[in-house]
Order: structure tokens, then sequence, then C-alpha cells
């Protein structure tokens, strides 16, 4: 692993009333260590794996692609520093990797593009072809297989947004395959049950304060799909599964 483990120090909180830090969860989780090279952070919407997920990434110093800042009624001035509040503890100092999130990719396939005009070498990181020309699943098959590839940590917030199930497999085997070489760590957000069964994965579950570690089985998102196939019709007549 590059990064061993990141610590949370509540005392470094600007408040304690504006979101994310009025999270119980962040109050209550002192760290997170990363003992294999992939993790999964799971959890329903609005736990706070996302908020965290993206910390890390600016604590790494890694660049986070975001879409034009639009004027907003009530704008969170806290919501992006987190990262402050949080150290992070490497194996042999920080290494270069990227983010990923499915709502921002296309400006930064189109920013690509801009500059492949200008370089076509650039695409050969790409698989040779421009990212715009592709349907979105297959640009960001293109972009999995070939980014991931080089030495760095990688992170990626709920890359299955956009990906049909035999995709999610597929992104699952180039995770597997690239971390097993030992150049590539990867922390993901996600409610793919597929991608949690990720070989070998550490999984978080952001369900509990403080986070806390749990087998696959033991996942929500798993429970709920394997219910759903055992017990279709009971989801479908509204009845209720525990």
């Amino acid at each position: 692993m590059h990064l061993n483990r990141i610590t949370i120090h509540q005392e470094r909180f600007p408040v304690r009333d504006n979101y994310p830090f009025n999270l119980d969860i962040f109050n209550r989780t002192k760290a997170i260590e990363f003992i294999t090279p992939v993790t999964c952070f799971a959890g329903e919407n609005g736990t706070g794996k996302s908020t965290l997920l993206e910390a890390i990434t600016r604590k790494c110093g890694i660049h986070i692609w975001g879409e034009i800042d639009r004027a907003r009624v009530d704008k969170n001035p806290y919501r992006e520093g987190l990262y402050r509040s949080i150290d992070a503890e490497w194996t042999d100092g920080e290494v270069p990797g990227s983010f990923f999130a499915s709502q921002t990719f296309r400006n930064y396939t189109r920013i690509l593009d801009e500059w492949a005009t200008a370089d076509p070498g650039m695409l050969d990181y790409y698989g040779g072809k421009s990212l715009v020309s592709q349907s979105h699943g297959q640009s960001l098959m293109a972009y999995f297989r070939n980014r991931y590839r080089i030495r760095g940590i990688y992170f990626l917030d709920e890359p299955e947004t956009a990906l049909s199930p035999r995709s999610q497999v597929e992104l699952m085997g180039v995770i597997s395959d690239m971390s097993a070489l030992g150049h590539a760590q990867f922390i993901i957000a996600t409610h793919s049950p597929i991608l949690l069964a990720c070989p070998d994965a550490t999984i978080y579950s952001f369900d509990t304060a403080p986070v806390a570690q749990v087998e696959y089985e033991e996942t929500d998102h798993y429970r709920l799909y394997r219910d759903f196939l055992e017990n279709r019709n009971r989801f479908l007549s509204g009845e209720r599964i525990e």
C-alpha cells in the first residue's frame, strides 16, 4: 500500500454544526487503516463516504475535476474543508494518482480532447482514441484500463453509476489485476455489490459510527440484492423485507 492510514482530528474542526463536521461518523471515527491494496467504502447516501473520499484525495494532493462553480442560494463554505482536519501516513512518501467521479468525467474527457488537438500523442495514454468519440461506458472502460496501469493511488466515487453490470465485472477485473501487480492502490466509494466483491478488498461500513470494517456478506448492499433476487415478488408487493 502507498497510503497506510488516515487520522481524523476532531479538535481541528472549524465548526460542529455545519456539514460535514456535524456528521456523527466524523466525530466518532478517529482513524481508518488501509491494509489491502483495495479498500471499499460502503453505506447509504448521506453517510459521508463520498465526502471522506474527496477529503482524502485532497489531502493526498490529487486534483479533483469539478464542474463550473455556479451561484447557489445556500452555499456551504465548509463543504470541502474536511481534508484540513486529516493527516495521512504513507509508506514511502506521496505518490501520484487520480480521482474519478462519473458526474465530472465528461468535463475531463472534453478538456482532454482539446489538449489532444495540440498534442495527439496524449491519447496514447487512453488507448489511442478520443474518449469523446466513444459511448460513455466505452470511454470509461478505456480510461480505467489504461490509466490504472500507472503506479499510483486511485480514488473512485461510485464508478458503477454509468456502467452496466457486465462492465462493472470488467472494472472489478481491472482493479484486481492492477492491484495484484503491487503498484496501484484503490480506494472506492460504492453501492455496487459487484465492486464490493473485489477479491481481498477491505470493506468499511459508513452505516455505523464509528466507521467499522465488515465482511462482504454483512454489507447492506449485498443483503438487499440477495433478498431481492430471492424474494422479488415480496418486494414488488410492497411487503417489508428485514
